[in-house]
This record gives C-alpha cells, structure tokens and sequence, in this order.
C-alpha cells in the first residue's frame, strides 16, 4: 500500500467521524481486492459502513500483519474499523467463509469431500492463489476449440454453469455477474479481458445448447466463450478450480466457483459461493487488470 493511497483513504474517513471521541469502531464487510504484507493493509470493496460511508473501494492499513494470514483476493472478509483523531486501520479481519445451507452447494460439498477421501490419488488437486493455471482445451458455443494458453496476457475472468439449472441464485446469479462484467468492461473485452463460462454438464450443453443459453447474455463468442468439451477434460478443469457437481434425480447438486487468472497466467483469486456483488466482483477484475499492463512474453 503506498503513502499516497494511505493519505487518501484516511482523508475520505477522519472528516467523517466524531472526532470529539477518542476513538470510534465500525463493523466492515467487503471483498479484498489486494493484500499488501510489506506494509500491512487491504484493499476492500466493501458495503456501506452505517454512520460512516457509501459502499465504495478504499485502502486499509492494518496494525498487526497477523491479521492478514489467510487473506487472499477475491475473500470475503469482516473486520474492524477503528477510526481516532488522527488515523483509522483495520483490526480483527476474519475471513468470512461460504458457508450456505441451500441444498444443492451442501450437498455438492459433502459428495465431494466423500470422492476426494475415497478418490484423493485419481483426482486433480484444486489450484491455490497464485499457482500457475496449467493450459487446458474446450469447445465455445460457435463450435471453435479454445485454450487458455491462446490468451496469455490477458486477464480471464472464469466461472462454471450447466444450462439446466433453473435456480436464479446460482448458475443464473454467475452468468448474470459476468453479463455485468462484459457491460462494465467493453472497452477491455478482447484487448486485455476474456471471459470463460465452463459448463460442468458437457454431455447434454453441447455447442449449440451454450449458443442459445449465451444468447441471453448477448454474449461476443470471440469475447464471452462458454465452453464445453469432453467429459475428461471438463472434469479435470473443474477438479482444477474445486468445482464439486455430482447426480441428483436427473439434476446436478453443484458448488459454485468463480475464479480469476491474470496475464501471467496465475490463479489471482478463487471464490467459493456467491456472498459477492457483481460490483464487487468487477472491483476485483479490475484490481487485477490494473496491476500491470504489459503483455508477458511465453
């Protein structure tokens, strides 16, 4: 976090705490955008801070550095605002974990805990923040074999649906956030932003079956690719990203997944549910998009 981000952020608070008290705490939610050990802080796409702020992004300095163990970006994170006379930072910073009790993320977790005790030597080992994301080869919804190797240099923004989910709180919520995506970023679509929607249900959303579901979106197919492939290949993207999808009743109980890879093509960010706003999410890719505009050579 530099000196100057720093000033910024605590001329934006100070004005607005009662400066009469010594010092004034503010419960804090929000999507870390960055983590800065050298000089302990956060950036947070946060929600609003009731008799303090808007919902807005702002740089946080945090006091004790062990308070960002565990903090990656793309986390859902609580923690303290303590705001004085003289300066604010953050204390307490926990990262909120996805915990939801609707049946189908539930069920999708617990089958795939069951497969990887029972499986664990056969399966692919999820990928973590910052490991580089080995190149993998599917099919979009024009019927064009696509990799992610083809973009490096680019950002992709990645996430996974199956056309037959009819729940608008989840596969339709991870579209919809990337509809909002390709809106806010148009200008950077295809220059230094791609956008992968990964079906897990590859043998019955064939290229055609993605095109009609894409069209809903008026999703670019040179852009938006909503991929498919064979089943092989599928899974091992989804054991890649910790996406967990098992049989229910001719349905799928699934988890939900979307993840980021920057031009290096390393694993930024991969968040598990949808406890995020597709503000915050577009925080987030464009967080990574500034952090560096030169294209690495292969």
């Amino acid at each position: 976090m530099s000196r100057l981000t720093f000033i910024v952020s605590l001329a934006l608070i100070l004005p607005l705490a009662d400066r009469s008290v010594v010092a004034q705490e503010y419960p804090v939610t929000g999507m870390v955008l960055k983590v800065d050990h050298a000089q302990p802080g956060i950036v947070v796409s946060h929600e609003r801070i009731p008799n303090l702020m808007e919902a807005m992004t702002m740089a946080f300095p945090v006091r004790d550095a062990r308070d960002l163990e565990g903090v990656v970006p793309g986390a859902i994170v609580e923690f303290t605002l303590v705001v004085t006379k003289e300066t604010s930072y953050a204390t307490r910073v926990r990262v909120k974990r996805y915990e939801s009790l609707e049946q189908d993320p539930l069920n999708a977790r617990r089958l795939g805990l069951l497969n990887r005790i029972n499986r664990g030597a056969t399966l692919v080992s999820p990928l973590a923040v910052g490991q580089s994301v080995p190149d993998f080869t599917l099919t979009n919804q024009a019927n064009q074999r696509v990799s992610l190797f083809q973009f490096h240099g680019k950002v992709v923004a990645l996430t996974f649906v199956y056309t037959s989910c009819a729940l608008p709180q989840f596969c339709l919520r991870s579209a919809s956030n990337f509809g909002v995506l390709q809106k806010r970023f148009a200008h950077e679509l295809g220059l230094d932003l791609v956008l992968f929607t990964v079906t897990f249900d590859p043998l019955r959303d064939r290229p055609e079956v993605l095109a009609e579901y894409a069209s809903h979106w008026d999703a670019d197919p040179q852009t938006w690719h909503f991929l498919t492939g064979e089943t092989t290949e599928v899974r091992r993207v989804c054991q890649m990203f910790g996406l967990d999808a098992f049989p229910n009743e001719g349905l799928l109980d699934h988890s939900v997944r979307t993840a980021v890879i920057d031009r290096q093509g390393r694993l930024v960010a991969n968040i598990e549910g949808n406890q995020f706003t597709a503000g915050q999410l577009g925080d987030l890719v464009g967080t990574v998009l500034s952090a560096g505009t030169d294209r690495p050579k292969r």
